[in-house]
């Protein structure tokens, strides 16, 4: 049965705030220890972050779905593409005080400093001392979503509103636009693994991107389970030592794009991937339950997965919205529906035009 473009909406936000709320209490840990720990864990898990005393409800969601949060409501407000100025007047209004060091990264608290002092969007990401990090590539699939079927626009709308948290030629920015890139070939119909992969190849970064992206999509094209491409991955990627050492955009979305390929699109398989290979599991899941969600859906997913990330969400005071999960994606989809019709209108209007 075909996969409604409706359901795709869903299964790409699903997949990223279920990824990043079950990863959330594994994060950081090697895979040894979260299989010592938990075994496989394919459930929600309390846990804390910050060292600020909190122990969230399980299916709670951490600070990357908090930066996609006031993404969406840049674009449920505007109901159409957003530009990172829209993003930053999003900031000002909806973002929840409490949010920085407690639900989010302290430094988000920062960017929200910089916009209320009148900063131009596009120029914030320059005061941002974290260019090569996922902190876009993973929080970006709504910009995807509004773009779905449209590679191009995906792709300028990536490079755009990414520069409230990075500069504009970062590496951090080129890899974000393999998730938008994914997500919106993903969601165009028709849309099959290899033609979202293919669509990486053939629209990213040729040498700081699809180089990286081969090399590993072959090397880890016989694998079959997360068990052994873990096992592989950890002599590949094993940065230590400096501030967030496990979440440089290129180990987390070529992981994702790998998980990706070995689940066969299945959401709930890639978000399980994500969680258990270790290292920056809550991105990694992220990632690649949001790329998976774009071209199968929601219909892989427990539905009491999204009752109890919803349940915890509605318990989040420090959150930047309370919407659930569907709530969010339908959004979403009546944006990208009403931004359809204007071009609708557009054409028609024009049609007549010599």
């Amino acid at each position: 049965m075909a996969v409604t473009l409706k359901d795709k909406f869903l299964g790409t936000i699903a997949g990223c705030h279920i990824g990043s709320a079950m990863g959330a209490a594994v994060e950081g840990m090697t895979y040894q220890q979260i299989e010592s720990k938990h075994g496989y864990v394919d459930k929600f898990l309390p846990y804390e972050h910050y060292g600020n005393g909190w122990l969230r409800e399980p299916g709670t969601t951490e600070d990357g779905v908090e930066r996609q949060k006031l993404m969406i409501w840049a674009i449920l407000e505007k109901q159409d593409r957003v530009s990172a100025e829209d993003v930053k007047q999003a900031w000002l209004k909806h973002m929840n005080p409490n949010a920085p060091g407690t639900v989010s990264e302290p430094f988000e608290g920062i960017l929200y400093k910089m916009a209320q002092a009148g900063i131009p969007g596009k120029e914030i990401g320059r005061y941002c001392d974290y260019a090569g990090l996922n902190s876009f590539a993973r929080s970006c699939h709504a910009i995807g979503l509004i773009n779905a079927g449209n590679i191009e626009t995906a792709k300028e709308d990536i490079l755009e509103v990414g520069q409230l948290y990075q500069t504009a030629n970062s590496r951090g920015l080129k890899w974000a636009c393999v998730t938008g890139i994914a997500i919106a070939a993903g969601a165009a119909p028709g849309a099959t693994v290899d033609s979202v992969i293919a669509a990486l190849y053939d629209n990213c970064d040729p040498d700081m991107v699809v180089r990286e992206l081969d090399r590993e999509l072959k090397k880890t094209q016989g694998f079959t389970d997360i068990r052994e491409m873990r096992v592989y991955f950890d002599d590949v990627y094993a940065g230590k030592g400096l501030p967030y050492a496990m979440s440089f955009a290129n180990e987390v979305v070529t992981k994702a794009v790998c998980i990706f390929k070995m689940v066969k699109g299945n959401t709930k398989e890639a978000v399980l991937g994500g969680v258990n290979i270790g290292r920056d599991t809550d991105c990694l899941a992220a990632v690649a339950g949001g790329i998976a969600g774009a071209l199968t859906g929601s219909a892989s997913i427990p539905g009491e997965w999204i009752t109890q990330l919803d349940k915890a969400t509605t318990l989040n005071k420090n959150t930047n919205s309370q919407r659930t999960l569907a709530e969010n994606a339908d959004g979403l989809y009546g944006a990208f529906m009403a931004r359809i019709g204007k071009m609708k209108a557009y054409a028609e209007t024009m049609q007549g035009a010599e």
